[in-house]
């Protein structure tokens, strides 16, 4: 590191557990933001302002007058822009030190097993469970950590999922894929503006600890936060041995 990043960085520096080689860690990481909405503004801003190198921002989205309200990389000037293309100058406006690249697509399959076999860690960020649940299978596939938000009217929850480590479940583990699963959007169902920006923080906080190697993850623990209480919940799961994305896996790619 420089001495303009030793400066910049300087109080992650002093943190113990994190230090130069953990930041150093960081400058090195490439990761995968899937989604720059609610969850994804809070998480690529503080990722980008943690100092993560490469952050590939994808989403094939433009900016509409009723994401302001709490997808706060986006400003009013942004209106009718590619989210993607918004957040990266967003991004780089606070670290111009890093790489960000837009990807204005939606991801099929292919394209996402792609982009994750080059990434370090993925971020879910998205709004739909069929992305999701695409994601997670090209985590799999490549053995990638995932970390994985959701957030509607005023619940929140947060989960990792390290696929590095083939005994640790996969998101299909704890929500099976099923035909008639009911999809809520925020569009259709509102979301309080704040809760995002808890959980993408979150999110941002355990893919720094899953780069670092720092503390404890939250693998195989789902976090949830109910904001009219401000009451927090946790549960454990484990691997399902039967389950068809990892149930067989046999390693990364």
């Amino acid at each position: 590191m420089d001495d303009a990043q030793l400066l910049r960085y300087a109080r992650h520096i002093l943190l113990d557990e994190l230090g130069i080689e953990g930041q150093q860690k960081l400058l090195a990481a490439r990761v995968l933001v899937v989604g720059a909405g609610g969850l994804g503004s809070p998480v690529a801003m503080y990722l980008a302002a943690a100092g993560v190198g490469h952050l590939v921002l994808a989403d094939d989205d433009v900016v509409d007058i009723g994401n302001l309200q709490r997808q706060i990389m986006h400003h009013t000037a942004s209106l009718d822009r590619a989210k993607a293309l918004s957040g990266r100058d967003a991004l780089l406006a606070i670290n111009p030190g890093i790489v960000v690249e837009p990807l204005v697509q939606r991801l099929d399959d292919a394209a996402l097993s792609s982009i994750i076999a080059t990434v370090d860690l993925v971020l879910d960020c998205c709004d739909n469970f069929r992305t999701r649940h695409a994601v997670n299978r090209a985590c799999v596939q490549h053995g990638k950590p995932l970390v994985s938000g959701a957030a509607i009217r005023f619940s929140g929850q947060v989960s990792v999922f390290d696929l590095r480590n083939r005994t640790n479940p996969c998101y299909h583990c704890l929500f099976p894929e099923a035909d008639d699963a009911e999809e809520l959007r925020c569009a259709t169902t509102g979301v309080l503006g704040p809760l995002v920006g808890i959980i993408g923080s979150m999110q941002a906080a355990e893919a720094i600890k899953v780069i670092t190697g720092m503390g404890e993850p939250l693998v195989g623990r789902l976090q949830s936060l109910d904001a009219l209480t401000m009451n927090w919940h946790q549960i454990r799961y484990r691997k399902d041995p039967g389950c068809e994305v990892c149930g067989s896996a046999v390693g990364a790619g």
